[in-house]
């Protein structure tokens, strides 16, 4: 039975909001906050007046709502596979100050409309920038509060659940905005005039940064993803801000308050870009992969499936001329019965042999050497060619036998070196066949140089061309009509299974030499 419970964690592993960092995030993140830090050098001359550029505020806002707004779609989308929580009430978050930017920048004097564009007063806009900087930390603590304590998951649709956080959000910035407006007379001064401050600022101000600390500390005691990791950084981003933001309009501090504004919006959404175009270029690597692997796995079926009927066609292939010739001995006006016995004798025979085959083929794609005997190459080459001499007959095949008796002793799988011999001579047969030349096989045995059992297969046939030479070894490729590619590749296999080696040499007059060398059994007495 499945763990569904460990598959889905397992595939959380791969989702962005629950991928633990790595220590390159953790190295940029620590860049970031000392840059941070260093920002915060520049608060001894925070109050230095610079040139007013009034498109720094539009700008700022802008900039801001975008970046808030495409974070909180990513986040949305995040939530809408994992259906937590956590990731709705921070994915909220970024909706809340999107839209309380927007009533912002509607109601700052001189940017649409001298007293702003909804016609409220100085003290509106600083209010909401107040409400900007504080709402936002407590949403952020929400989700870490959340992200731990949920199983629970959020139910039903995850667009219904999106739509009505959506909803929610944006009546609780509109009530506030309107509060905050209609109250304007009564709310306490936090401006004195257009570009100065009054000393409850400082104290708003101090307030949303204790809320930012508040939501750094509870995200430490409970981090352990991207997620986690570079919020932290954003409230870090967020009380740099609020610090430096305890000067005038225009001044070296209030710049530099808007251009921390821009790092704290911009990070999360730079973050999730980034992990998710890494994340998906993974996945395609995985996917392609995978379909290398499947191609390959059927290739490998095509292989197995071609090299079993490569290799029992032969056995087939005599157990029915044997049965031709039974039949053909019992059907004469005098039945000759020992004939007849004889080529039943060969069916039974050749029956075995492709059960044997079989066995054989499965163990050379499981790599098994628990089959492996000693056995004298001589004896097995007398042997193979007596099984195929009505074959050499029908083809009037002129055999040659050179064998060295000093051959050493080997030690392999009886029936897959009979496989290599079976392979290579039919092949020569098949090569001869084709072509009007006189029909030699020469099989010889002896020493190679490193004092290895060395065969040669030797015809007169049609040969291998030269551009076919480095290919002939290849699975599935073949120079016959009707050939599968396959009984080459497996004469290779089984050669270098047994720790020897294989390859095709030209003749001297026409036709190919195969030779194989097979390394000696040194623990057999000479």
């Amino acid at each position: 039975m499945v763990n569904t419970t460990a598959v889905v964690l397992e595939e959380q592993d791969f989702i962005l909001t629950s991928l633990s960092p790595g220590r390159r995030q953790k190295r940029l993140a620590l860049v970031v906050v000392l840059a941070l830090l260093a920002a915060l050098t520049v608060a001894p001359v925070s109050n230095i007046q610079l040139a007013r550029v009034d498109a720094v505020v539009p700008a700022y806002g802008t900039a801001s709502f975008v970046n808030d707004s495409i974070t909180a779609v990513l986040l949305f989308a995040q939530f809408s596979v994992l259906r937590s929580r956590a990731l709705l009430a921070i994915a909220s978050g970024y909706v809340f100050t999107a839209l309380v930017v927007v009533a912002w920048l509607l109601t700052f004097p001189g940017l649409f409309a001298p007293a702003g564009l909804l016609g409220a007063g100085l003290q509106t806009t600083t209010w909401l920038y107040i409400l900007w900087h504080s709402g936002f930390p407590m949403f952020v603590i929400a989700y870490a509060l959340l992200k731990n304590a949920e199983p629970t998951k959020v139910g039903g649709s995850a667009g219904t659940a999106i739509l009505s956080s959506i909803a929610v959000i944006a009546s609780v910035v509109s009530l506030a905005t309107f509060f905050i407006i209609a109250s304007d007379r009564l709310m306490p001064r936090l401006m004195i005039d257009a570009t100065h401050i009054a000393p409850l600022w400082t104290y708003s101000v101090g307030l949303s940064a204790l809320l930012s600390v508040l939501a750094l500390i509870v995200l430490w005691t409970r981090w352990r993803s991207v997620l986690d990791l570079w919020l932290m950084v954003v409230m870090c981003a967020y009380v740099t801000e609020l610090s430096l933001n305890l000067s005038s309009r225009f001044t070296v501090g209030w710049y530099a308050s808007r251009a921390c504004g821009l790092v704290s919006g911009s990070l999360v959404l730079f973050v999730l870009l980034c992990e998710t175009t890494f994340l998906y270029a993974q996945l395609l690597r995985a996917v392609f992969a995978q379909r290398r692997e499947r191609e390959a796995r059927l290739m490998t079926g095509d292989a197995v499936a071609a090299t079993i009927a490569h290799e029992v066609k032969q056995p087939l292939t005599g157990m029915i001329s044997n049965a031709d010739a039974g039949l053909r001995w019992l059907e004469r006006p005098i039945p000759d019965l020992e004939k007849a016995k004889a080529s039943f004798k060969n069916i039974v025979a050749d029956g075995h042999r492709a059960g044997a085959v079989i066995g054989s083929v499965r163990a050379i794609f499981k790599k098994d050497t628990r089959s492996r005997i000693q056995l004298n190459i001589n004896d097995l080459i007398e042997e193979l060619l007596a099984s195929m001499r009505s074959d050499l007959q029908r083809h009037r095949i002129n055999v040659q036998v050179e064998l060295d008796a000093q051959v050493p002793v080997t030690r392999g799988d009886r029936i897959q070196l009979q496989q290599v011999l079976v392979n290579l001579i039919t092949n020569a047969i098949d090569s001869m066949v084709s072509t009007d030349v006189k029909r030699i096989l020469c099989v010889r045995s002896g020493v190679n140089d490193d004092g290895s059992v060395l065969v040669s297969i030797v015809d007169t046939g049609s040969g291998i061309g030269r551009q076919d030479a480095d290919r002939i070894f290849d699975p599935l490729f073949t120079t016959k009509s009707d050939g599968m590619g396959m009984g080459l590749s497996i004469c290779r296999s089984i050669i270098e299974a047994h720790d020897g080696r294989l390859w095709v040499a030209p003749n001297e007059a026409e036709g190919a030499v195969f030779h194989f060398v097979l390394p000696t059994d040194r623990g057999a007495i000479a």
